[in-house]
């Protein structure tokens, strides 16, 4: 075999036959032997090049895919969001780390087979697996840069292609794969490769540490106190959570065991409490600003979590608001711009039902008011996200006017965003703010105040976070993914 595009012999392991499978834990071993297979191949290759001579010839290994050939137009049971495709034909989608994945696989995998009847095809892909993914999770092998290394790279190994790497499935823009097969997940497993590289980037901590269930803040705050829970549910034994994770990938079991931090944080430290089967809470403090929201969830995305909720600070508009009263978002003013091209502004971003209802529930559990009493210390309404945060100091007609208008509760500068890529993405999402200052009525965030405020606040405000999320993780997949978040022709896979 000659690659047409440099004209050396390409070296690649066997490709056997696809083979079938009627069921889902048999078909994902063979996807791990795959993906494994694959893997094992470039990183010998590569470390061979490393210190051998100049290679000869380009070494080029594929992704494992799934495929599902549908003949039927019969329809699934219509309650599901997810697990069938929508008419015959073929749906393939790439997949890495099958080892990472393999619940999710399983069980994806699993609803096809249930509301499909048939088999599986599982095998060997068209799409070449960059050789800077195969030796991410090999200790101690590298990908040196561009000229540190006696050959061009690009003419050996396959290098990520930002062409094949990108949102369209998600976005809705009709991609197929080469030979026409549909999508069959929401992402490739280049997309997929990359978003892990990046989480290990930006958070320090492993993909595989996150839990299903994660909380967004914008305060340090918030991780002293996560912290602090979490050492207390390890010394519970009944409460089934197992080890609490910090950036570093620092792993605590013993809860009077210190952490030990990286000498520099990551831009967006990020702590895990986990549980068997992912059902833990993961607390992300991604910092000020929409575009660090976005950053964050772009790549958390492909990890497919059950809930992402933000619970952090907002400005509160109202004069009958008070310090440290909960704002309950269901509808959002988006000014945060970072996600116009992805997902215009005309969108609505829909409250879901299930989210709603489990943070009134947690507000409720944890500041022992019900019903009409919780309107003293909670207001539901819209929230409006910024790209400014010194907005304040801009003329007030243009601003003010709109959040009127738009009968805004609350500002802040992620949550819109928050809430609209879990949208895009398919990611059940719900924002709950704590009101830090009330700008429009002199009342702005100074030390002294903050203090007191934050002395007073955060605890509670993250207790009820983690409570909505543990109600969370009791109810059904199938309830919290709600209907409401998927398109007129959806992928299988959540």
């Amino acid at each position: 075999m000659i690659d047409p595009t440099r004209m050396l012999p390409v070296c690649s392991p066997e490709q056997g036959a696809p083979q079938h499978f009627t069921n889902a834990a048999e078909a994902v071993v063979r996807l791990r032997a795959l993906y494994d297979e694959a893997v094992e191949f470039l990183c010998a290759h590569f470390e061979a090049s490393l210190t051998g001579e100049s290679p000869t010839q380009r070494f080029r290994a594929f992704y494992p895919e799934i495929r599902l050939h549908s003949t039927s137009f019969a329809q699934a049971d219509s309650r599901l969001s997810f697990g069938h495709v929508p008419s015959p034909g073929i749906y393939a989608t790439t997949v890495t780390r099958p080892d990472l994945f393999a619940s999710y696989l399983e069980q994806q995998i699993d609803l096809l087979l249930t509301n499909h009847g048939g088999e599986v095809e599982i095998g060997t892909s068209q799409t070449p697996m960059p050789v800077h993914f195969a030796v991410a999770n090999k200790g101690g092998l590298n990908v040196p840069q561009d000229g540190a290394v006696k050959f061009t790279l690009r003419d050996v190994f396959d290098v990520p292609d930002l062409s094949t790497t990108n949102d369209d499935i998600v976005n809705g823009l009709g991609f197929t794969y080469e030979d026409g097969a549909m999508p069959l997940a929401p992402f490739t497993a280049q997309r997929v490769d990359y978003s892990l590289a990046r989480l290990s980037h930006y958070t320090a901590t492993d993909p595989g540490h996150f839990q299903n269930h994660v909380l967004f803040t914008n305060y340090q705050f918030y991780v002293e106190e996560f912290e602090a829970y979490a050492r207390e549910m390890l010394r519970d034994p009944a409460s089934g959570y197992t080890a609490f994770v910090g950036p570093g990938n620092d792993v605590i079991t013993d809860p009077d065991t210190a952490c030990t931090p990286p000498a520099k944080l990551p831009q967006m430290p990020t702590y895990h409490l986990k549980r068997a089967g992912g059902g833990g809470i993961t607390l992300v403090n991604i910092g000020v600003g929409p575009s660090n929201a976005k950053t964050a969830t772009d790549h958390i995305a492909v990890l497919r979590p059950h809930a992402w909720l933000m619970v952090g600070h907002c400005a509160g508009l109202r004069n009958s608001q008070a310090l440290g009263d909960f704002v309950l978002a269901h509808a959002y003013l988006r000014e945060d711009k970072v996600l116009d091209d992805d997902l215009p502004v005309w969108v609505p971003i829909p409250p879901l039902a299930e989210i709603q209802i489990a943070l009134e529930k947690a507000v409720a559990q944890v500041t022992k008011l019900e019903g009409y009493d919780l309107k003293q210390i909670m207001r539901t309404g819209t929230v409006a996200s910024l790209d400014n945060r010194n907005w304040e100091l801009r003329d007030q007609e243009g601003p003010v006017q709109r959040l009127s208008q738009s009968r805004a509760v609350a500002l802040d500068m992620e949550s819109a965003t928050i809430a609209a890529n879990g949208f895009r993405f398919r990611v059940p999402y719900g924002t709950l703010l704590c009101v830090s200052d009330k700008p429009l009525h002199g009342e702005l965030k100074l030390p002294g105040m903050a203090s007191d405020f934050y002395t007073t606040q955060v605890a509670r405000h993250l207790m009820i976070g983690i409570r909505a999320m543990e109600y969370l993780r009791d109810m059904p997949l199938e309830r919290i993914h709600s209907r409401k978040l998927r398109s007129f022709e959806e992928t299988a896979f959540l």
